[in-house]
């Protein structure tokens, strides 16, 4: 088997700690484990856990409270996989084989179409259009789904666009994937960063072939503890459990337990709303500078996620202004490229507010904007 190179992925890999300002993240600034824990007490029996094998699982108690999260789950819905990412792969490796055809909405994280093409699958793409708001067509759904559809891939809330499918498109898909047999794959990683403070409803519980993944990377402010989760019927995630013991096989003990700790409601509340607050002070700083630009670029407010989607309005070569700007300005962005569709740019402004700024000025000086007018912001 042959996989092409994930190109986000390595770019981020490579460069994000050797330029001076990161606006490539598409999470909110970590929390540190001493935050995340809060109690002495309990820090203190995290620094006594002995350093063994888990449950490769996932522990009872972080599988209750992820399925805590999804109205109806039951622990045996949950499987806990080293981050969101290895649960996408985990569903993708069981499901798909080659001549098998997934609809995969674009533009999007592009890990599902990469490994759709390396298992052999084929690839058609639902767009999300920018006249609807980074929506979808429901017509579009009657052309791309047919007989042969295996698997309908959506990300919600997406990433890159920060948008939120409406109800009626969220119908619209399942329906027909029901007509199709197709499952399911929401990755709703970003579920719990929406800015009115609301929760995206699941997948779960909607259509009996869905699988939901998550994760503690985005929402929650903790990649570094690299946990995910799906949730899907009792008898495939058991399945899944198979795959994922040809993976990573299980969890660290010592993120399973500090999952736990995030997961647990009050914690979880706390957690959650201060992402909001983070969203909520920094999207205004990026959002003024969108507008100080006139006409170069297009851009629909996100509902949901520390991502900003940009378009050049214009046209021109996003990969080749990435470029650009990490090496002459040391200023690491997303280009549209990688995540399926060129002449955009992906903004992160989930860090530190100073340092978004002064991303946003180099860019000033990158785009040639006099700094008499970048001053009048």
């Amino acid at each position: 088997m042959r996989i092409n190179a994930f190109e986000l992925e390595r770019w981020q890999s490579v460069w994000e700690n050797r330029v001076e300002l990161n606006i490539s993240e598409s999470g909110v600034l970590p929390l540190t484990t001493a935050e995340l824990v809060g109690d002495s007490a309990m820090l203190e029996k995290i620094l006594n856990l002995r350093q063994g094998y888990p449950q490769t699982n996932g522990s009872e108690e972080l599988r209750s409270r992820i399925a805590g999260l999804y109205a109806g789950a039951r622990t045996e819905n949950v499987l806990v996989t080293c981050g969101a990412s290895e649960a996408n792969f985990v569903c993708a490796w069981a499901l798909l084989e080659p001549g098998d055809e997934v609809v995969f909405m674009t533009p999007n994280y592009m890990q599902i179409a990469g490994l759709a093409a390396a298992f052999g699958a084929a690839t058609k793409p639902l767009c999300l259009r920018e006249n609807l708001r980074w929506g979808i067509d429901p017509d579009d759904l009657k052309t791309v789904v047919t007989g042969k559809t295996r698997l309908i891939a959506i990300c919600n809330p997406n990433n890159p666009t920060g948008a939120v499918l409406h109800p009626e498109a969220r119908e619209a898909i399942i329906d027909a994937a029901a007509k199709a047999g197709a499952w399911i794959l929401a990755d709703e990683v970003y579920r719990g960063a929406e800015f009115d403070g609301g929760m995206t409803p699941s997948f779960w519980g909607s259509y009996e072939r869905a699988l939901c993944t998550g994760g503690l990377s985005k929402a929650y402010g903790l990649p570094g503890l690299r946990t995910g989760w799906v949730v899907g019927p009792a008898e495939l995630v058991e399945r899944l459990w198979g795959y994922h013991d040809y993976t990573s096989i299980a969890p660290t003990v010592l993120t399973d337990q500090l999952a736990s700790v995030a997961l647990e409601p009050r914690r979880r509340n706390w957690i959650l709303g201060r992402t909001r607050k983070i969203l909520k002070q920094n999207y205004p700083v990026l959002g003024n500078w969108l507008e100080s630009q006139g006409d170069r670029f297009s851009h629909i407010p996100p509902k949901a996620g520390a991502i900003a989607w940009v378009g050049l309005r214009h046209g021109g070569n996003s990969a080749q202004i990435a470029e650009e700007l990490r090496a002459r300005k040391s200023v690491l962005i997303v280009p549209g490229e990688q995540l399926g569709m060129g002449s955009y740019l992906r903004f992160g402004f989930g860090g530190e507010p100073d340092q978004l700024r002064q991303a946003l000025s180099r860019l000033d000086e990158y785009f040639g904007i006099p700094q008499s007018q970048a001053n009048r912001r």
